[in-house]
């Protein structure tokens, strides 16, 4: 979708449309409205397809399938009924993963912490003995990821995301700074634009020559399972990619349940090569004496098998499909003409990835405050919370009810056409 400016109207056209739109907010606030399209939660309905971890494993089962006692100390690994059946689905070895507890995002800062207080099982110093340590983050990109290398006071160097994942050329030079210890990226239906990388991209990550003998990426694949049709995901195994490359240590692999069965009771993964684990593990080993096993039983019987991961992944489709067609749908009614803004058409997740008019971000999220509609702060989606050319928004359509949605969603319209009126206008004069 390419942009034209507003000023390629006719006068007479772009009065009356700044006219009709100060008119339209006008009757946006005086709906009083009460919306949240901030983060990306689970609805209610969606919570509930899961309803029946609430009664699980039961009184009387409490063995996994190697006959221990999930209701006592110990297995720091996790059990092998919900190992087994999250590997599968992601097409690794169950030997390279590990089940937690709760968010990936936990196990994230873990790694990072261990790796700046004690250094990597490669790191020739603990990293809070470099002079500094620099980080690759793909822009627009997921704020939890950037939050954790803010709090360590790494520095943050911006990766330009395209439709096929981060621009390879520009990392491949990066990474030749001994200095560049690491990356996020979220590489299925990524927040917030919904990219899945290309296999090209996953290939040269893991093949890619670098400088740092500590350098990891964190795989953050919360997405891996979250389509939005009938077709299931195709996960590449980075593990054995970068194992064949000869980089066997390069990706830390994140997964989870949260967006899945109920968020409240998740189960984190964490996969990656031996030797990682290892070293992952003679520190978490300390940390706590193992995870929450009884929860790891109650989803695997849940779960039950990969097809019935499937299964109810296609519930969450049906669920969430609806709300993301609305949000796209108004998105061109509203604003197609105009080409005040492009958007991201994802395929699965749970964000669609917005740009407005240079300048114009901050503005349409102040609009959408005062009318009464919350959305993520602009900028949210970058280091530091600074988007230089203040165009991002994030959407999350995933938590209110259908009609919500379409209704938060024509007031944001109302809102972008607003703000770029106004750019327009201060242009002009």
């Amino acid at each position: 979708m390419g942009r034209m400016s507003l000023k390629d109207l006719p006068h007479d056209q772009f009065t009356e449309l700044a006219e009709r739109t100060r008119q339209q907010y006008q009757e946006l606030k005086a709906r009083d409205l009460n919306l949240d399209l901030t983060r990306g939660k689970p609805s209610s309905e969606q919570l509930d397809f899961s309803n029946a971890l609430l009664s699980l494993p039961g009184e009387g089962d409490y063995k996994d399938k190697t006959g221990a006692d999930v209701r006592n100390y110990g297995n720091l690994q996790g059990i092998a009924d919900i190992r087994e059946l999250w590997a599968e689905a992601l097409g690794i070895d169950p030997a390279n993963l590990i089940a937690g507890d709760s968010s990936s995002l936990n196990i994230m800062f873990d790694l990072i912490s261990f790796a700046y207080i004690w250094g990597t099982n490669d790191s020739p110093r603990p990293w809070k003995d470099e002079e500094t340590v620099k980080w690759l983050c793909p822009v627009p990109g997921y704020d939890r990821h950037f939050a954790i290398t803010e709090r360590f006071g790494f520095e943050m160097i911006r990766v330009p995301m395209t439709p096929d994942g981060p621009d390879m050329d520009v990392v491949e030079e990066l990474v030749k700074d001994p200095q560049v210890k690491g990356m996020w990226t979220v590489p299925v239906f990524g927040n917030p634009t919904g990219i899945t990388f290309a296999p090209e991209v996953a290939e040269k990550l893991a093949a890619m020559e670098v400088a740092a003998p500590d350098f990891r990426i964190v795989w953050d694949n919360a997405y891996a399972m979250h389509t939005l049709t009938d077709d299931q995901v195709e996960n590449l195994n980075v593990l054995a990619l970068a194992d064949k490359h000869g980089n066997p240590n390069r990706f830390w692999y994140m997964s989870s349940t949260s967006k899945i069965t109920h968020a409240g009771s998740g189960v984190a993964f964490f996969a990656s090569s031996k030797a990682n684990l290892e070293w992952y593990m003679s520190y978490a080993s300390i940390r706590g004496i193992g995870p929450n096993k009884e929860n790891q039983l109650a989803h695997a019987r849940l779960l039950g098998s990969v097809q019935g991961l499937h299964a109810l992944m296609q519930r969450h489709a049906k669920s969430l499909a609806p709300k993301f067609e609305a949000v796209i749908g108004i998105l061109h009614d509203r604003l197609g003409e105009y080409g005040v803004a492009e958007w991201t058409e994802p395929k699965g997740g749970y964000f669609i990835s917005m740009d407005v008019t240079d300048g114009s971000a901050t503005r349409v999220w102040e609009l959408a405050k005062e009318a009464g509609i919350t959305l993520t702060k602009a900028g949210a989606s970058f280091p530091h919370g600074v988007d230089e050319t203040d165009t991002n928004i994030r959407l999350a359509p995933s938590l209110p009810p259908l009609d919500e949605v379409r209704t938060a969603m024509d007031g944001v319209a109302t809102c972008v056409l607003l703000a770029c009126v106004e750019a327009a206008e201060a242009n002009e004069g």
